[in-house]
């Protein structure tokens, strides 16, 4: 039987007694963690904060009732996992440690840049906002139960349930997660001055540009399922932000003493990907003399927006042949720590042949992949989750009922590798389990792009019912196809997963940068709140990206940050320009750069 209780127990924080440690033996990995003495009940909690990207590993922004278990557990998370680029987990543990998991998909990476993560806590729903845009509630019973006075904590840790978290890999470490500041305001109906409705009153904020004991005390414990100690050093002030560090035991605290390396290289025609164990210092990371290919000549090397990654194109490659791929010592890290001369081979993807099918949460049927965990070695699979199957049951809708009758429900993501270019991505889904509307409500995007919005499968197909939604097209130009699932009801399920080749542009022998800037036409156009832009850079540029109305008003401005040369593509979504939502109507939107600006007009039909 299906159920919300996940299985890493609500780790956050089987607390022992706040300041004693839950293991006898001490750990082989340090966090930390900051946590009020005071306890509060309903309001409007903020922070201003950036993760860090670590597979494993995961930093914090939540409220927790340390009082269990002499009274109900209580607690509402903000979680950044450190194994996605582009999700936030939340979620509010009620009596009987329930969990009531729900994942968003964000257009950036939490791990690039400082962004404002907030909740509000009331007697009868919860909300969590991003960037000040409320992004998921939840109501009812579950909700109404969370009484008891909270404490507001923030921790970096290493869980020990890796179908959560991801592997954990220690050559990744030291990670860094930075906070701002942290606000909180008061629940006071019809007499307040911020949040929703005007209905919280701001009490106080801190700065983080000193200590205040009287407010703040460091976490010092641990418990079964996270892999570390909490210690004191790892909690550090410096620079008016709280630093949370997970270390080894012997590098405590707000320092980088290890050298990076390579954690893989994969490869596809003349283009290879290499990803590294911590971000790198961007000169030394494009020297092209510090890499080496036997028997081939590299042509060019790019350094992602994560600074972990390296885009490499080779010439002279046989594709009969295999290679390895040399990281010479000239190689450093943002802390200057250089790295050890060593090399990988390169991995090439086995998934040749178009369509690319799978069959989500059972085993290879007919044309159908078998469903596998993802991780860095393997061509494709899914992160997080757990399978389920309906033998026998009798599906309508399709010529393949087999399909349908195995799923995978509570997973985040499911990746698979592909060359860089534009694909058809089709999602298969059926309802086996529930059998009124609203029982289950969901979101699917494909590399940003919205498959399904809110998808209330019982209501839109009945049960046993085949349904299919597509995205085309899926523009993929980082060698993996990202596909997210985000609950707003319940859990996100998904049956089967096919994906098949538009246009593809690597493979030639040759370098796939761009020669000019150019932003594309937004695609789908006209569209109902979200659409996507896809943007050729020659070089490395900030983009900024603007949206007039038919007046010429500026009804929306975002900085996107900084990108390398390349085709990158970034979403949209209209309820979020500046103000209230957009109406209908025809817009212009302009996207700037370095090297100029291309503009065009879009339609929404809201």
């Amino acid at each position: 039987m299906k159920t919300l209780t996940r299985y890493h127990v609500a780790g956050l924080l089987a607390l022992v007694i706040a300041g004693s440690n839950g293991s006898a033996i001490a750990k082989s990995y340090k966090g930390a963690e900051l946590r009020t003495k005071a306890s509060f009940t309903y309001g409007r909690f903020e922070v201003r904060m950036k993760s860090f990207q670590k597979s494993g590993a995961l930093s914090s922004f939540f409220t927790y009732n340390d009082s269990y278990p002499s009274t109900p557990w209580n607690e509402i998370d903000i979680e950044i996992m450190g194994r996605y680029e582009h999700d936030i987990q939340f979620n509010p543990i009620t009596p009987g440690q329930v969990n009531h998991v729900a994942h968003h998909y964000t257009s950036f990476n939490p791990a690039l840049d400082f962004h404002v993560y907030a909740f509000e806590w009331t007697p009868t729903y919860v909300a969590w906002f991003v960037d000040g845009v409320e992004v998921h509630r939840q109501t009812g019973a579950h909700i109404e139960s969370l009484t008891q006075p909270q404490k507001i904590m923030m921790n970096v840790w290493n869980p020990t349930a890796v179908g959560w978290a991801g592997p954990f890999d220690p050559k990744t470490l030291p990670a860094f997660a930075f906070y701002d500041w942290v606000s909180y305001a008061s629940h006071t109906p019809g007499a307040g001055s911020v949040g929703t409705g005007n209905n919280f009153t701001f009490q106080w904020k801190d700065e983080f540009d000193t200590y205040d004991t009287n407010r703040w005390a460091k976490g010092t414990h641990t418990w079964d399922g996270n892999g570390c100690d909490f210690v004191e050093a790892n909690a550090v002030f410096s620079g008016g932000n709280l630093i949370l560090c997970l270390t080894d035991d012997v590098n405590l605290g707000y320092q980088d003493k290890l050298a990076p390396s390579m954690l893989y290289a994969w490869g596809n025609g003349s283009n290879v990907i290499v990803r590294f164990t911590e971000e790198l210092d961007s000169t030394s990371a494009v020297n092209a003399a510090n890499y080496f290919v036997s028997g081939c000549t590299l042509q060019s090397v790019q350094l992602r927006e994560d600074r972990r990654t390296i885009d490499c194109v080779l010439s002279g490659v046989d594709p009969g042949l295999s290679y390895s791929f040399f990281v010479m010592s000239g190689v450093k890290d943002r802390a200057g720590n250089t790295v050890v001369t060593h090399q990988k081979p390169i991995r090439k993807s086995a998934l040749t042949a178009f369509p690319i099918k799978i069959n989500v949460g059972g085993p290879a049927w007919g044309s159908y992949l078998a469903d596998q965990e993802w991780n860095d070695g393997l061509d494709y699979g899914y992160e997080d989750g757990t399978a389920a199957s309906a033998p026998g049951a009798t599906i309508t809708g399709t010529t393949e009922p087999e399909i349908y009758r195995t799923e995978r429900y509570l997973l985040t993501q499911y990746n698979v590798r592909v060359p860089n270019g534009s694909y058809v991505v089709r999602v298969m889904m059926c309802e086996n389990y529930f059998t009124t509307a609203g029982a289950r409500r969901f979101t699917v995007m494909a590399e940003g792009q919205q498959l399904v919005r809110d998808l209330d499968l019982y209501a839109t197909a009945g049960k046993g019912a085949a349904l299919v939604r597509l995205a085309q097209p899926v523009v993929v130009t980082d060698g993996v196809l990202n596909i997210h699932f985000g609950a707003s009801v319940n859990n996100p399920l998904v049956n089967g997963i096919v994906i098949e080749q538009i246009t593809t542009d690597v493979g030639h022998g040759e370098s796939s940068l761009p020669t000019d800037f150019h932003a594309s036409q937004n695609y789908p156009n006209p569209f109902n709140g979200q659409t996507m832009f896809r943007c050729e850079l020659p070089e490395r540029s900030g983009l900024t990206f603007r949206v007039f109305d038919s007046l010429g008003r500026q009804v929306d401005k975002r900085d996107l940050g900084e990108f390398p040369a390349g085709t990158h593509s970034f979403s949209w979504n209209a309820a979020d320009a500046s103000g209230a939502a957009l109406a209908s109507g025809v817009f212009i939107y302009s996207v700037e750069s370095a090297f100029g600006r291309s503009s065009g007009t879009m339609m929404h039909l809201k």
